[in-house]
């Protein structure tokens, strides 16, 4: 008998795709703010096995747009808040967690792991870079989340194919960069926006030092609403979701 917290998703997938989900393990390589919506539907519509990867801690500036960042939660693991959560949902949940950031020596570890979907919520241009070639030549089934930064426009999201992307600087320099690197862009499945922005001059700031990754480069700061983000996540999960329940 299905567990009543998982009753309403079985009612629309039905019994054998409940057990599909129940059954099916997803890699999710970035919990911040698309990200951490991905593993919050995942996690509520019965996936059973998790690989959450991240390296990094939560900030003040997290709490704008990312579920899992809260006051409670500030100065801790992103990979450890986000297993307490999942296990919150549900306790009969396995959840992995890997300490790691993505880069040329840490990605033929991740490769090696097994999982039925990955999802790729990075946001720095190289480590996604590496990641997506990586999946697409190990034939893995992924989806990529593109640039929600900057974005307002709800309508303009979409799920669909890398190569029909635009609107988009993130995507932009993601498809020169495979292209150059022989990945076919028509396989690669990502949500994205293509709306095209006109922005006030405020929603770039000057990069600042907290927003630094692991190879010294520093970042500027964009400007999020809560809302666009989430919807991102929300759009990718429901993917896998849909995937996922039709069995292997």
């Amino acid at each position: 008998m299905v567990k009543t917290q998982f009753l309403r998703t079985e009612l629309l997938l039905g019994e054998e795709g409940l057990k599909n989900l129940n059954a099916s393990s997803v890699m999710i390589v970035g919990l911040g703010a698309v990200g951490g919506y991905v593993l919050e539907a995942l996690a509520r519509a019965g996936v059973g096995h998790f690989i959450l990867v991240d390296f990094d801690v939560f900030e003040e500036t997290n709490i704008n747009r990312q579920i899992l960042a809260l006051h409670s939660s500030l100065g801790k693991k992103k990979i450890e808040v986000a297993k307490q959560r999942v296990l919150d949902i549900n306790p009969e949940c396995e959840v992995e967690t890997l300490d790691m950031f993505v880069n040329d020596k840490t990605l033929p570890e991740l490769l090696q792991i097994k999982a039925d979907f990955v999802v790729d919520a990075i946001d720095a241009l190289n480590p996604k870079c590496g990641l997506m070639e990586g999946l697409w030549r190990a034939g893995r089934n992924f989806i990529s989340s593109m640039g929600a930064a900057l974005k307002t426009d709800p309508s303009a999201i979409h799920f669909g194919k890398l190569i029909q992307t635009k609107n988009c600087s993130l995507s932009k320099f993601i498809r020169k960069r495979l292209k150059r690197r022989g990945v076919d862009l028509s396989q690669i499945y990502c949500v994205y926006s293509d709306e095209q922005t006109a922005l006030p001059e405020t929603a770039i700031a000057e990069a600042e030092e907290e927003n630094t990754i692991p190879n010294g480069r520093t970042r500027h700061t964009l400007g999020s609403l809560p809302t666009i983000t989430a919807i991102f996540g929300l759009t990718i999960a429901n993917q896998v979701i849909k995937e996922l329940s039709k069995g292997k």
